[in-house]
């Protein structure tokens, strides 16, 4: 089952021809989501040749193939994970039952708004990223950013699938509907809020790859616990994909800093703009701003929809099975942050109802280790600096400290005095407006902008310097 055929118009290892209605439906949608590419995906690149990886099987070892391809003939398809035979749900009141293989009728609008949710995610982070290849710091980042936006495109179909397959008239017009909605669009935006956020610049789209795609790695992980099987085992090959892209994001943060730090010590001081580097202060407000609306992502801190999702069996939990609990969670608690006065505390809560707030604190664990690494690169230079993560509380828009006061260590200030202060924790517009400033397309085999550093090794054993985009 591993193995994906290649010679359908639709690459699966689904059997797809096995089912001419399903095969004719996703045939139709085919060419709407290629026509959504060519309007909505990287500009100006539809001619460019691309060094990309391709889905070759679904097996942990050498899954992928690598192979310079234009991005409108990229072959995106539909890849589920090899079936694990007698798979029992691990959760919720169906906990031991046979995994469905089926849709249970009784969660069909429930499990149909998880995959519309997630679905919706795909296609808008390519849209957020459409423009950022006129400014790419290096080839090599260039091909990174375009082999992030081909599997996002292929993830977005993984959910199609799902829809069409398992939904029947109502999972054709969600389908549908995933290519009328755009990142931003004032009218039909994407439906969480983070993905309506413009990505302008690199340094956004590194900090976007690194927490951004970190959600969806936990997001991902709990809907691969699903007692809903096919969605389970789609879930878990988007994860090998979902990898890449976190490595995007670490290393590109990392190389950031690491150039920055460089700037600090050569020149002996942190206030680096002037020598064409990111300041190190100003990196931390943009860990603040992306990490804070990233947080919101998980949703509130008490949720019924989560609860009632884990005890249907069809989302669970970060790593569900190594969890040592009954996994039913019925008069179980889990401490949870609130207001009490002027502090934040910790209150017992149902863990039912805490569910989103167990998976936001694996999150911010995961998080952390970037940032120690981070860290250890600066200390590594001699510069005296350290990035923190900021207090969960800090510019929250969902959740019980939505809109509230709160600085990034975790104190409760008057309104004015955070509008005052507003500047020195997230980015401002004359910050924004500097990194503008270093924006310069550079796409000279072995060359790279001066606000980076090169990484450390290129792609699937090439050198950096290797012509990873030709221009045609």
């Amino acid at each position: 089952m591993s193995s994906i055929n290649y010679s359908d118009k639709i690459p699966n290892n689904v059997n797809l021809s096995d089912d001419r209605r399903l095969q004719r439906a996703l045939e139709q949608w085919q060419p709407h989501f290629l026509d959504w590419w060519k309007a909505m995906g990287p500009d100006g690149s539809h001619n460019f040749d691309v060094y990309l990886r391709t889905a070759i099987d679904v097996s942990p070892k050498g899954w992928a193939h690598f192979d310079t391809v234009k991005m409108p003939d990229y072959r995106w398809g539909i890849f589920l994970a090899d079936k694990e035979e007698d798979r029992r749900i691990g959760f919720g009141m169906h906990k031991g039952q046979p995994a469905w293989q089926d849709v249970p009728g009784e969660y069909r609008s429930e499990l149909r708004r998880l995959i519309v949710t997630q679905g919706d995610t795909e296609p808008a982070s390519v849209e957020q990223q459409r423009r950022l290849g006129l400014t790419a710091p290096s080839l090599y980042d260039l091909r990174n950013l375009f082999q992030i936006n081909v599997e996002e495109g292929r993830h977005l179909w993984a959910m199609v699938y799902l829809l069409h397959a398992y939904f029947g008239r109502d999972g054709r017009e969600e389908a549908d509907a995933l290519l009328t909605r755009h990142s931003g669009d004032a009218d039909k935006p994407r439906i969480l809020s983070a993905f309506n956020v413009p990505t302008d610049d690199w340094l956004c789209f590194y900090f976007f790859c690194y927490f951004q795609d970190r959600d969806g790695k936990f997001q991902l992980h709990a809907l691969s616990e699903s007692g809903f099987d096919p969605l389970s085992r789609t879930c878990k090959f988007m994860l090998t994909e979902e990898a890449h892209h976190m490595f995007v994001g670490e290393t590109g943060v990392g190389r950031v800093i690491q150039r920055s730090a460089e700037l600090s010590r050569q020149h002996d001081t942190l206030d680096i703009r002037t020598f064409g580097g990111v300041d190190l202060p100003t990196l931390q407000k943009y860990l603040n701003f992306y990490y804070s609306i990233c947080l919101d992502l998980f949703g509130q801190e008490k949720s019924t929809n989560a609860a009632n999702f884990y005890s249907m069996g069809i989302k669970g939990r970060y790593e569900e099975g190594s969890i040592d609990d009954d996994h039913i969670l019925e008069g179980l608690t889990y401490k949870v942050p609130e207001i009490s006065g002027d502090r934040i505390v910790l209150a017992d809560m149902p863990a039912l109802t805490a569910v989103n707030e167990r998976l936001r604190d694996d999150y911010r664990v995961d998080s952390q280790k970037g940032v120690d690494r981070w860290n250890k690169t600066i200390a590594d230079l001699g510069v005296d600096f350290k990035f923190t993560l900021p207090h969960q509380a800090f510019h929250r828009n969902i959740g019980s400290f939505a809109g509230l006061p709160i600085t990034p260590d975790g104190k409760v200030i008057a309104k004015d005095e955070w509008a005052r202060r507003r500047d020195d924790w997230l980015p401002s517009e004359s910050d924004k407006a500097f990194v503008a400033t270093l924006m310069q397309r550079v796409v000279e085999p072995g060359k790279i902008a001066g606000w980076v550093a090169p990484p450390a090794r290129g792609i699937h054993g090439k050198p950096f310097e290797y012509e990873y985009v030709k221009f045609s």
